[in-house]
């Protein structure tokens, strides 16, 4: 079969199967498989709780325990070595605390000799693993949070405020901050005792690593000596500063709970709030954490007898991405698919002002989030990915053309000063909020600009709003891309993996708004593609590669990676070059796999510890790759 006879084939496999995939609401509901740390964590709280969800539980538990290797981890992405010490250590926990495992388990015994192997909870880095430990009575507070409450009171015209810090780390450190400025901890009869892992094997630094840690400790001293130096000026006035953060903290939780009693729409802040609100003296009965757990239900995936609770379900952003690509494959804007779909997101469409719009002059809202419950804090891409959905609808329908007028100019209100676009805010790049010795500081601390968000905006202008080099919007964004590439001709790409995701988001933007293929960024990104080709003909890239900070060969090839590499090099050549169809071959041929490749985590969230293998993008992905494919060059 020619290579056209096969692409088509898929095309028409991927779209029925797509469309048979609808909910009768108009969304793709896929699971956003986060590993075993929100799971972990819920086993934790509830038991904590003292909340009668022993069917839950169990299935948590037993979720948990089917990911353990061999030697007793757990990982983060199948091809990490060895293990990972505080995903080990999270679920070794959960285990023990659901009471469904004991310390004397064959598999429990294998997870503490390699827990202790690691040199035991003394070397948990991992914040949130940190927190747990701490909250629960099994680890001191550690000195890394030691910034005080008060840090909340600052003004915005300090060097450095709260709202410096991101949005998704603002809802995390609130809760945190307050737990620890207490010391709070909270045990129950079923609390287990890890005591025995606290001495575990000397773990030799190297002067590399040791350098790093004095440069952590002392960069850390200079940021808590700039907030100290804020909270003294606060001290000066009249009032009761401590009290006055306190209640700030409390406010601030209780204020972005969303409409299904979660914080902000993700599993782990709602998971820390519930503890923090136990250390305010809030009741374990009360209506705000009963909520609260059963918003935290609400994200829970139901699958093959075991239960994952997501972080952040991804239900927006993959209805988004599946109806931009069944219209781009031919499904008609008329079809009831299509016309399902965009009700469904025109309906989720944000009309509240939140935490983005205090750095723009005269906000005005009109973006989409990532979850269905998600309604103050919409971000870049599932704006542009809904954008792109409701486009040909709302060109028709003037009924929709307001909804399309709103959200095109909440994108544009969100570009930077810099020229690039962010996920969640706009401007929230003070750099020395990095200096925090907090595993994946750099990362969760701020907002910055980045090459996927800015590449896959300019792509949106581009071919969707049809805005091109003329517009300063568009001459920004493309010097930005150019003046953050690698020397490697590749770029990072924040929240997918890693390289090959922002090379591929930056290139399809750059092409998209008029820039030629001999461009030298162009060129040079090109040449580091067909570089990193797999001799199958496919791509793949480590998860290794965010820790890293370089790109890391995974050995092997995935869909995601195959289809994004693919989709560059279709935007930039003229005509299929011998080795672009190799790689449409193997791409069709992972399709047809199922195997640890086509489950290989390809979203990221923290380097290190969260990664995530999104159910949709096997169908997603590739079913536009070859679309694009066959529409530039099947003549």
């Amino acid at each position: 079969m020619s290579v056209w006879s096969e692409t088509n084939e898929e095309v028409r496999r991927l779209t029925e199967r797509l469309q048979n995939l609808q909910q009768e609401d108009g969304s793709w509901r896929f699971c956003f498989d986060n590993g075993t740390l929100t799971d972990a964590y819920m086993i934790i709280v509830l038991r904590i709780l003292e909340l009668p969800h022993e069917t839950l539980i169990r299935q948590l538990h037993d979720r948990i325990a089917s990911k353990q290797q061999n030697n007793g981890a757990w990982k983060v992405y199948p091809d990490e070595d060895e293990g990972n010490l505080s995903a080990s250590v999270d679920a070794y926990y959960a285990l023990l605390y659901s009471g469904y495992s004991k310390k004397t388990d064959e598999a429990m015994k294998k997870a503490a000799h390699f827990i202790t192997s690691k040199g035991g909870l003394n070397q948990v880095k991992t914040m949130l693993s940190q927190v747990f430990l701490a909250a629960t009575g099994q680890h001191p507070w550690p000195t890394s949070l030691s910034i005080p409450l008060e840090f909340l009171l600052l003004p915005p015209s300090f060097l450095i405020s709260f709202y410096d810090f991101s949005g998704f780390a603002r809802v995390h450190l609130v809760p945190i901050l307050l737990m620890a400025s207490r010391q709070f901890t909270i045990e129950t009869t079923a609390t287990p005792d890890l005591s025995d892992l606290h001495s575990g094997d000397r773990i030799i630094e190297t002067e590399e690593e040791a350098e790093a840690q004095r440069s952590a400790s002392h960069n850390f001293q200079r940021l808590l000596d700039e907030i100290q130096s804020g909270v003294k000026l606060l001290s000066s006035l009249p009032g009761h500063v401590h009290e006055n953060a306190v209640v700030r903290a409390e406010q601030y939780m209780l204020e972005r709970i969303e409409p299904d009693g979660t914080l902000y729409s993700y599993a782990t802040s709602t998971l820390l709030m519930i503890m923090a609100l136990l250390a305010l003296g809030y009741d374990k009965r009360h209506p705000i954490i009963k909520a609260a757990v059963h918003g935290l239900s609400s994200m829970l995936w139901s699958s093959n007898g075991k239960i994952h609770l997501q972080n952040s379900p991804s239900t927006i952003w993959d209805t988004a991405l599946v109806s931009d690509a069944l219209q781009k494959a031919g499904v008609s804007p008329e079809n009831t698919t299509i016309r399902k779909s965009v009700a469904y997101l025109i309906a989720k469409q944000q009309h509240k002002l939140g935490d983005w719009s205090r750095r723009i002059p005269n906000p005005i809202p009109g973006g989409w989030g990532f979850s269905e419950s998600n309604t103050i804090n919409p971000d870049v891409d599932d704006s542009t990915a809904a954008l792109r959905a409701i486009r040909q609808t709302a060109w028709r329908e003037p009924v929709y053309r307001d909804a399309w007028n709103r959200g095109l100019n909440w994108v544009l209100s969100m570009q930077n000063k810099d020229g690039g676009w962010a996920a969640f805010e706009k401007d929230v790049n003070n750099e020395l909020l990095t200096l925090l010795p907090i595993e994946g500081a750099r990362e969760a601390a701020i907002d910055p600009s980045t090459a996927d968000l800015t590449g896959r905006t300019l792509e949106f202008l581009g071919n969707t709003a049809g805005l091109g080099k003329s517009h300063a919007f568009i001459r920004r964004g493309t010097d930005w891309l150019i003046g953050n590439q690698e020397k490697d001709g590749s770029w990072y790409g924040r929240w997918g993996i890693c390289y090959i995701y922002g090379t591929w988001a930056a290139l399809t933007g750059m092409m998209a708004v008029g820039n030629s293929p001999e461009h030298p960024a162009v060129n040079n990104a090109v040449r580091w593609l067909l570089s990193i080709q797999n001799a199958d003909g496919g791509w793949g890239e480590s998860c290794t590669s965010d820790r890293k900070n370089r790109y890391v060969p995974l050995g092997a090839s995935t869909p995601s990676h195959t289809a994004w590499a693919m989709d560059a090099l279709i935007a930039v050549h003229v005509k299929p070059q011998p080795a672009m169809e190799k790689g449409i071959r193997q791409l069709i041929a992972q399709l047809h796999k199922e195997d640890w490749t086509t489950r290989y985590p390809t979203g990221a969230g923290l380097p290190g510890s969260f990664y995530t293998d999104y159910h949709s993008y096997r169908y997603i992905w590739p079913l536009l790759t070859l679309n694009h494919y066959i529409k530039k060059y099947d003549s």
